[in-house]
């Protein structure tokens, strides 16, 4: 296998995640980039360490970009009605 290429359960134990929780962002068009060779997922570790810059904040009152809110479904967009 190459060495800048990872599978999602390498990428899911990197990032404390479930590894289904990645195959749901693949769906859902958020999370890295990532390969499809035939039927076998892959992430190059480049697109990986670029969607972790993407992540970094200052503070918790930095916003998204709108490109960061385009990842999300729009109905976690709409704001709560009470």
């Amino acid at each position: 296998m190459n060495k800048d290429l990872i599978t999602p359960d390498v990428l899911a134990e990197r990032w404390n995640l479930n590894p289904t929780t990645l195959s749901q962002w693949r769906w859902n068009g958020r999370g890295p980039q990532y390969l499809k060779l035939g039927r076998r997922v892959m992430y190059r570790i480049q697109d990986v360490e670029a969607f972790e810059e993407q992540q970094v904040r200052r503070d918790t009152s930095q916003g998204f970009t709108q490109q960061q809110a385009d990842q999300f479904p729009q109905s976690a967009q709409q704001p709560l009605v009470a």
